[in-house]
């Protein structure tokens, strides 16, 4: 059984080798445990960003790492705006619809906080997903992270009854 649930102090270890293989995954050499200790758990105490911490029988699966932008944000892009900022799935979860699953529980909290749109940033590669996703490409482009801007209107609920 799946669950997701918002990282808490107890889960923060687990979270943090899930960062780490994430960072490895991309090909980034940045310290994790300074990002992690820096910047990532202070602004998530702070309220700044939100951490969704998905498990599969207690064990670690994946996270969805997300923020509404605003001033008061390092990161502000679109201001106003969901910003996905880092979503992953462990490797031997992938393809049984978690990720979506994850992108979804995150728009649902990002919706109830009156965000009406979500953008991503989408690392190489993960095009794909956000476009099966309902994100579309814009003209929109980011050169310090080499990636296309891809937005979605989450003000309606994904389902149709």
């Amino acid at each position: 059984m799946f669950a997701i649930s918002p990282l808490h102090d107890d889960t923060l270890g687990e979270f943090g080798k899930l960062f780490t293989d994430y960072y490895a995954e991309l090909g980034c050499d940045d310290d994790c445990a300074h990002l992690l200790g820096e910047y990532i758990v202070p602004d998530l105490k702070a309220g700044l960003i939100r951490i969704d911490y998905m498990t599969e029988n207690g064990e670690p699966a994946g996270f969805c790492i997300y923020q509404t932008d605003g001033i008061e944000n390092d990161w502000n892009f679109k201001e106003g705006w969901g910003d996905i900022r880092e979503i992953y799935v462990k490797r031997e979860k992938r393809k049984q619809g978690l990720g979506r699953f994850l992108l979804l529980t995150a728009e649902m909290k990002l919706r109830e906080s009156n965000v009406n749109a979500a953008y991503a940033l989408p690392a190489e590669g993960s095009e794909p997903f956000f476009s099966a996703c309902g994100y579309k490409k814009t003209e929109g482009y980011n050169a310090d992270l080499g990636a296309y801007v891809f937005e979605k209107d989450i003000s309606k609920t994904p389902c149709k009854g």
